[in-house]
């Protein structure tokens, strides 16, 4: 048994395609093919379900899996021991964030960071909250920033900050003419919101039933900008994070804050609880704690 061959099965079990896998490790489909055969021979026993272009692993497959995971692992920490013995300085690291963070936190973090770090490699890795989580535990991701509790025995996690969620609407609305609004005067308005696989698009629905509110959904998207373009021409309001109103430095949009109970989401950190923290990574999670809401 190789270690190359546990990451091609890696690999292949965390991106369900042998297709995609090949792509990740940087060889042929053939070759990484051939070593997973290679593998279930030594083994005696078949890892995987082919089903047409889809992958499912077996029992055998699963029951290999975490042990798989686990000696990746190690082979990384001893690799970052000794890379840190040598320098703490060097190394690399890899940071993960949702697409409602990624692009108005990294890149201030990451520009300071190198600056103070000139010979890390760094990482960056934008997805959704689950797959960020998943990067955490199989050891892909060593630091990802969210907005809601990981819920998972083997990770810890560490709030940031808060941030508001403002109220965005196409200037010259009529819900600026007023001293206040509350949530509950956003029932007659058509929304857009993120798609409800972002939590952001969960917190919002969430929020506005607490208060009474059912939203009347208009537009739907996966991306904050597509939603403040969507809100400037007129097409709905919606609750945008602080961070995104205030990179919006041409003003498309009004933004304005909403009376108590205010919607916040709170932003954090979250780390794997047994992995090595490399002198380096140890150094990132310190910059990300002296972070604040830009």
């Amino acid at each position: 048994m190789e270690l190359h061959q546990l990451r091609y099965f890696v690999a292949i079990a965390e991106l369900r395609s042998f297709t995609r896998a090949a792509e990740r490790c940087r060889v042929s489909q053939p070759s990484l093919s051939q070593q997973i055969i290679k593998l279930e021979r030594e083994l005696g026993q078949p890892l995987f379900e082919r089903l047409g272009r889809s992958v499912r692993l077996t029992e055998p497959g699963e029951a290999l899996l975490a042990q798989a995971q686990a000696i990746l692992r190690s082979v990384n920490e001893i690799q970052e021991r000794v890379v840190a013995a040598v320098d703490p300085q060097q190394g690399k690291v890899s940071v993960g964030a949702i697409p409602t963070i990624a692009p108005y936190l990294l890149p201030p973090l990451l520009k300071s960071f190198r600056r103070q770090h000139a010979g890390a490699r760094v990482s960056v890795h934008e997805n959704l909250t689950d797959p960020l989580l998943q990067g955490c535990l199989s050891g892909e991701v060593d630091v990802a920033v969210i907005a809601s509790p990981p819920h998972h025995d083997l990770l810890c996690s560490e709030a940031l900050f808060t941030e508001e969620l403002r109220l965005a609407t196409a200037r010259g609305h009529r819900l600026l003419k007023g001293s206040a609004v509350a949530l509950r005067d956003l029932a007659a308005e058509p929304f857009v919101l993120m798609n409800e696989l972002h939590c952001l698009g969960e917190q919002v629905l969430g929020f506005c039933r607490q208060e009474g509110c059912e939203p009347q959904i208009h537009c739907q998207s996966v991306q904050l900008l597509t939603i403040q373009e969507l809100v400037a021409q007129g097409q709905g309001v919606s609750l945008i994070p602080s961070m995104a109103c205030e990179s919006d430095r041409g003003r498309k949009c009004s933004y304005r804050s909403l009376t108590a109970p205010t919607p916040t989401r709170t932003i954090r950190m979250v780390w794997h609880r047994d992995r090595y923290q490399s002198p380096l990574l140890k150094r990132l999670l310190q910059a990300m704690r002296g972070l604040s809401r830009p």
